[in-house]
């Protein structure tokens, strides 16, 4: 089929939304900016960049990307509340294109026992709320809240009465994960057949894997008549997630001889985004994950290996270079130039303003010192390391000296730089890392307690960068840490440093919000 407006698929990423408010520790303003990048080189339509209402992070996280990104629909969440409202509203002021997006309750069980109003009452709401939403853009989506358990009266009335009020996209949501494929479709269907004024808006679908339907309940939407899909990269979301971003574009891809749509989504963009955003959100890819996990292409049986061999298509349906996985390059060493290292991350999907050549290529020089060879997976990861740095952060590793004895007993000596000064302290411990954090912990003197401690290879063999993740509660805040270093210890230490410029950072915030405050109050008194 040639693709025309009637069979193009919008792409409605919530990764920064609903993505996000499943992690166990929330992402700071530079990882959000960093993922709406990625995500918008995927070509996505729309970009729900979070719930500016939430909290003062929240609001000036959307504000900032809404200004910076360009290209997709930049998108805020609302309940169908003015104040809500009106925070969308103000934080998407920047962007070139906005949308608000508000939801409120239709099911018998969420109106009687969360909201507590009739039908005909939110009904109402959601109508003055979407009138409002309309003063700030003509883009105005409307989401009814646990559509896949709704009566489909109740659900054609509210809808019908949403887009008089003017919302251009109506959003069906299985909120819970509970419909099946054919039940959906009959929703999606129903809307269209009965829905005098359905013509005047774009049917979306939003879908939870609560019962790992998520991406089939969305298939049997487009096939029915939506036109939009909402979906995470790698899938990621309350409880058992959301559609998965790349399923849903690869399967379109893919399958284009019995599904004649088409997104606008850039497969070569695909795995990088989906590294991405597992390294930022710190939520591992499983290995057998459709499309993006490790064993997605591998080939362990013999006959499958044989068959690949004599023909690709045997045992594959898509080629891996069509979602930007390559296979790994063997002849980056220290004696590569600097020109060397910009052409490979070039063609790795990097582009100039991603990384500071100079940095990354000083890093590649001392990696490759100690490894000898260098993969593309290792600079990827330099490139990582890189992003979670900035120059203005309170704290760095000056020095780090650590002992192990064979019977146990093991000390660190850590060097810290603090504000400009340097602090050394030297503790024993269980172990290195254990020793090094109780240094850590002597230099800063602030609460910061330890919750969770991962380390993985980021590669093959013994001479593979580890790569530490850790999360910490800071005065009740998760924050996310990571290291990487061939040195595991150095990547611990590493890793708790990112967590105390992270807490350094929320504690500015808290203060200039308190001084704001209070100016306000002044001024008002």
């Amino acid at each position: 089929m040639t693709p025309t407006a009637d069979n193009r698929v919008w792409i409605f990423d919530t990764t920064l939304r609903d993505g996000e408010q499943a992690l166990r520790a929330s992402l700071s303003k530079k990882q959000k900016i960093q993922l709406a990048d990625a995500i918008s080189r995927l070509g996505v339509d729309v970009m729900e960049l979070g719930f500016p209402a939430s909290s003062p992070g929240d609001f000036s996280a959307v504000a900032e990307i809404a200004q910076t990104i360009k290209g997709p629909v930049m998108c805020g969440l609302a309940r169908a509340i003015p104040d809500d409202i009106r925070a969308c509203g103000e934080a998407l002021k920047g962007a070139e294109r906005a949308r608000i997006h508000m939801f409120i309750a239709s099911s018998p069980l969420h109106l009687q026992y969360k909201l507590r109003k009739s039908l005909q009452q939110a009904t109402e709401q959601a109508e003055a709320s979407i009138r409002l939403a309309r003063q700030y853009t003509d883009d105005v989506e409307f989401s009814c809240e646990d559509a896949g358990r709704t009566p489909i009266d109740d659900l054609c009335y509210m809808v019908e009465r949403a887009i008089a009020a003017g919302a251009t996209t109506i959003n069906i949501p299985d909120t819970v994960g509970y419909t099946v494929p054919t039940e959906f479709a009959h929703i999606i269907t129903a809307l269209k057949e009965r829905v005098n004024n359905i013509d005047q808006a774009r049917l979306s679908v939003h879908c939870h894997n609560d019962l790992g339907l998520a991406v089939a309940n969305s298939l049997a939407a487009i096939e029915a008549g939506a036109r939009q899909v909402e979906c995470t990269v790698n899938g990621i979301g309350e409880r058992a997630g959301n559609c998965a971003l790349e399923e849903i574009a690869m399967i379109l891809n893919t399958r284009a001889d019995t599904l004649p749509w088409h997104t606008g989504i850039q497969g070569h963009e695909i795995y990088r985004t989906s590294q991405v955003v597992s390294q930022v959100c710190n939520m591992p890819i499983q290995a057998n994950k459709a499309i993006v996990g490790s064993n997605a292409f591998a080939h362990s049986s013999g006959i499958h290996q044989d068959g690949v061999l004599k023909a690709q298509n045997t045992y594959e349906i898509m080629r891996p270079e069509s979602i930007g996985m390559r296979a790994n390059c063997f002849n980056l060493t220290s004696r590569s130039g600097k020109h060397v290292i910009k052409h490979r991350l070039h063609e790795l999907g990097y582009r100039d303003q991603d990384y500071d050549l100079n940095e990354v290529y000083s890093s590649f020089l001392e990696l490759a010192d100690k490894k000898g060879q260098v993969f593309d997976y290792d600079l990827e990861a330099l490139v990582f390391a890189q992003s979670l740095q900035a120059q203005d952060d309170p704290y760095s590793l000056a020095e780090l000296t650590t002992q192990t004895d064979t019977d146990g007993k093991a000390s660190a000596t850590v060097k810290l730089g603090c504000h400009g000064r340097l602090a050394t302290q030297t503790r024993e411990g269980n172990g290195p890392v254990d020793a090094a954090y109780d240094a850590l912990q002597a230099i800063i003197e602030q609460p910061i307690s330890l919750e969770s401690y991962q380390l993985s290879a980021k590669g093959c063999g013994a001479d593979a960068l580890g790569q530490v993740d850790i999360t910490a509660n800071f005065d009740g805040q998760h924050i996310h840490g990571v290291g990487l270093d061939t040195d595991i210890v150095k990547a611990s230490v590493q890793a708790y440093i990112h967590v105390l410029n992270t807490a350094a950072r929320a504690i500015q915030v808290r203060a200039l919000k308190t001084d704001l405050q209070t100016e306000s109050k002044e001024k008002a008194s």
